[in-house]
């Protein structure tokens, strides 16, 4: 399956999916594309050093969030891309863009769904004082991080925990799952039922 990077930022989560694609763990999946909705970003080279092709498509550029999207898909379209990873992609997809890749579009989310949506949820979590936060990998809708849960993983909040200890103590865990649900998302082993997930071994 031919999988397009969506990102906006340094990339880690990218690296992660090279890594894995590096050493085998993507066997049923092809990184086919890197595509940044700003430029100059450290994805962007993450990417280019793998050998994958990369664009940027700046969001600024177009008047509209659709016509941004239009040429979004026309870029996946000319990689014959058949689906989505997002990996640190701060733009929110419409149902224009998202029905074109029914359940065949990934996010990660620094939370656990459908707990602290949108942006900051680290913070979020903090602020909530909850005793244990972490990482959900799942299929993107119409809403925001609310579509079908993949995988989910916790860590604990700790008392001392800062925004960016706990992040970085949950980015730990989307490099790990992320490939895993790409891998199983190329190899045909996830199926939708009734907004549940089913992997099929």
């Amino acid at each position: 399956m031919r999988i397009a990077i969506l990102v906006s930022g340094s990339g880690t989560n990218l690296q992660a999916l090279l890594d894995a694609a590096d050493s085998g763990r993507l066997q049923s999946a092809t990184l086919a594309l890197v595509v940044s909705n700003r430029p100059n970003v450290k994805a962007l080279q993450r990417g280019a050093a793998a050998g994958v092709p990369t664009i940027v498509i700046d969001h600024e550029a177009f008047s509209t969030r659709h016509e941004f999207e239009e040429e979004l898909l026309l870029a996946l379209r000319e990689q014959t891309v058949e689906a989505v990873v997002l990996a640190g992609f701060m733009r929110i997809l419409s149902p224009f863009f998202v029905e074109k890749f029914e359940h065949r579009i990934l996010n990660t989310h620094p939370a656990l769904c459908p707990a602290f949506p949108g942006i900051r949820a680290p913070q979020q979590a903090i602020e909530a004082g909850v005793k244990v936060s972490g990482c959900t990998v799942h299929f993107v809708d119409a809403g925001v991080d609310t579509g079908p849960i993949i995988f989910q993983e916790c860590v604990a909040v700790e008392p001392d925990d800062t925004a960016a200890t706990l992040h970085a103590r949950i980015q730990a865990l989307e490099h790990r799952l992320l490939p895993k649900a790409t891998e199983l998302l190329a190899r045909g082993a996830l199926t939708v039922r009734d907004g549940r997930v089913e992997v099929r071994s």
